[in-house]
């Protein structure tokens, strides 16, 4: 919660952000820069979250649902599953980064 506040980062733009780096995936897999073991789970990650992104939804898209919200518990249980099988762990520093708006 930290991050997304230093950063100015709002709970939508994780979804976006994530929408982007999916959908070069393939392309990561066919370079040998990803496994193709985690499709299944990124995969699963791009559904939780388009699934929110129906109407009548907002109150997933708070800060406090990025904590509370089962939906945001499973993307995140699914995303440690991702970094591990590609890192060897799951607690990685979050980047720091710059918003361009």
């Amino acid at each position: 919660m930290s991050w997304l506040v230093r950063h100015a980062v709002t709970t939508d733009e994780i979804a976006l952000d994530f929408d982007h780096a999916f959908r070069m995936a393939e392309a990561l897999v066919a370079e040998g820069q990803l496994a193709r073991g985690v499709m299944a789970d990124l995969q699963e990650i791009d559904v939780v979250l388009s699934g929110m992104s129906d109407g009548g939804n907002a109150d997933r898209w708070t800060r406090d649902a990025l904590s509370t919200n089962e939906r945001w518990a499973l993307a995140r249980q699914l995303a440690r599953q991702v970094l591990v099988a590609e890192l060897g762990e799951w607690q990685q520093p979050l980047p720091e980064i710059s918003v361009v708006r």
